[in-house]
């Protein structure tokens, strides 16, 4: 069997696999969609095809909704070449269970995938037809946090967004300035309402969202390429939203075990492929089962009714409520933390780390007895329910193949959010930071981390973070077998706010963190004894 259109009427074969298939007419939904489009989606990758197109083929197969999805890229257009084309728009979705079961269906809910390739006029003129329609009701986002950055570090626009504010909408490149140019044909063909709707793991992505987009429709009415009622109708809410949102899905890259399966089950055409701008993925998808996804319930034009589907619509404070609850206290933080010590204990994988009785202590500790007492209740989603199913089925899941290396990149930009929240509402509860043993061993972990080598003595590789250039000098004199080979080179590192939102050398928790790394300086093994001795007491 080859996942195609047509493969689709050989219902009894599929089922004999196990593949479950749409339930709806594709080709008739297809030609509803590509007549008035009511929701298109930039980031073609596989959290939109095993998630959020998910979603609406389970609302087409209720009869909830009567059109799909059209996607588009903005980044790596090979994936619609490679990825879409030759298997007309279907995914193959494959849920990971706990009992190291999988449960296929074919997603088919893609109506159209296009190219936001400003050098293709066939493509964007195609992505204007769709903005013009007036039927067009969500515009939606997954292309990463990096993708909504107009600006650099230095606050000045980076030299893509620049180079589209200077020369116009009709050659922007940068995400912001394409979806900008594509709002601009919408402006004038009527100035008819949308939602444009971050669906990124990053917090505010709504905010971010927005400010981007109108930076540069600034611009643009500052050259002369708009008039300055583009940025009246970005402005006003009543006809473009940007509602925020929170999405929690893991959706690791193509796993071996999982092409074998579907090979084994006689499905061909599924072997992964790498693209020129090195994306690893496949026909298929392989992702865990829990999803959510909350969203702000700003819709000027309408939306399929996504809540029949598992979504949770709700207000702004509570989107944010619940961002805050997982990125601070139930996922986010024990995530970092073990992916740091997995790292050093040689783990390739998360859910091996949760045979380790030491590394499930140290999660334990840090997302019920730290992060609980001050967490974020959120009202629509329990806490600790949330956090127990993180921990008793998540990440012990033996069917995930996530990589503690994939977790623990960029860890310079997530622990202000994922430690340094939780230690502010410490103070500013007075708390006692002498109940945080989890937390500093997390920040002391990192540390060693970052003297590259293992707690066997082996040299590993840092993973990717913008900050190693900055950092590793700064431990550059400290040997990881000799701790008098430290005389206080964290202090340039802890007291650094932007990092952890706060000036830890003004904390009593400095003192711990420091003694906590020296202790993992003491040569092989030292790691571990440092665990077992601070949480197996």
């Amino acid at each position: 069997m080859i996942m195609n259109a047509e493969s689709l009427n050989n219902k009894a074969e599929w089922a004999a696999k196990a593949v479950a298939l749409p339930l709806y007419n594709v080709p008739e939904m297809v030609a509803r969609t590509k007549e008035a489009p009511v929701w298109v989606h930039f980031g073609a990758g596989n959290i939109f095809r095993g998630f959020i197109a998910a979603l609406q083929q389970r609302l087409l197969n209720e009869n909830l909704a009567r059109k799909g999805i059209v996607v588009a890229e903005t980044f790596d257009y090979e994936l619609i070449d490679k990825i879409y084309t030759p298997y007309d728009n279907l995914t193959m979705n494959v849920i990971l269970n706990q009992d190291a079961t999988t449960s296929c269906e074919i997603i088919a809910s893609v109506a159209e995938a296009v190219k936001a390739d400003a050098g293709d006029a066939l493509q964007m003129a195609r992505l204007a037809e769709i903005f013009e329609n007036p039927a067009l009701q969500i515009v939606s986002f997954t292309i990463t946090e990096k993708g909504y950055a107009v600006n650099g570090a230095d606050n000045k626009p980076l030299p893509l967004a620049e180079a589209d504010m200077r020369q116009g909408p009709e050659k922007a490149r940068h995400a912001m300035g394409v979806l900008a140019s594509l709002l601009l044909k919408r402006y004038l063909a009527g100035a008819h309402p949308v939602a444009a709707v971050s669906m990124d793991n990053c917090s505010h992505n709504g905010e971010k969202l927005r400010d981007g987009v109108v930076q540069i429709a600034r611009a643009w009415v500052h050259n002369g390429f708009a008039e300055s009622g583009f940025v009246d109708y970005l402005n006003d809410e009543g006809k473009v939203s940007f509602p925020w949102s929170m999405i929690d899905k893991i959706t690791p890259r193509p796993d071996a075990q999982v092409e074998k399966i579907l090979a084994d089950k006689g499905i061909d055409g599924m072997t992964p492929v790498v693209t020129g701008k090195s994306t690893y993925i496949a026909p298929f998808v392989n992702a865990e089962r829990p999803q959510y996804l909350v969203v702000e319930d700003q819709f000027p034009n309408g939306r399929p009714a996504l809540e029949k589907a598992g979504v949770y619509l709700t207000n702004r404070d509570t989107v944010n409520n619940v961002e805050r609850m997982k990125v601070t206290t139930c996922l986010n933080p024990l995530h970092t933390a073990m992916s740091v010590y997995g790292c050093l204990l040689g783990y390739t994988r998360i859910s091996e780390e949760m045979k380790d009785k030491d590394i499930v202590a140290l999660i334990k500790r840090l997302g019920y007895a730290e992060g609980l007492p001050v967490v974020t209740d959120p009202g629509i989603l329990s806490p600790r329910a949330f956090i127990d199913e993180v921990v008793n089925e998540r990440l012990p899941n033996p069917f995930m193949p996530d990589d503690p290396r994939r977790i623990a990149t960029d860890t310079s930009q997530k622990v202000g959010i994922r430690f340094g929240e939780t230690i502010k509402s410490y103070l500013g509860q007075n708390r006692d930071l002498g109940e945080l043993v989890a937390i500093p061993l997390a920040i002391a972990g990192w540390m060693r981390y970052l003297l590259a080598v293992g707690d066997d003595g082996e040299a590993i590789e840092v993973s990717p973070d913008p900050m190693l250039a900055e950092l590793r000098p700064k431990l550059a004199d400290i040997v990881w077998n000799d701790p008098a080979s430290y005389s206080g080179q964290l202090s340039g590192i802890l007291s650094n706010d932007v990092i952890f939102g706060l000036n830890l050398t003004q904390t009593s928790l400095c003192g711990r963190i420091e003694e906590m790394f020296k202790e993992q300086l003491n040569g092989v093994g030292s790691v571990r004894k440092t665990l077992k001795k601070h949480l197996l007491q």
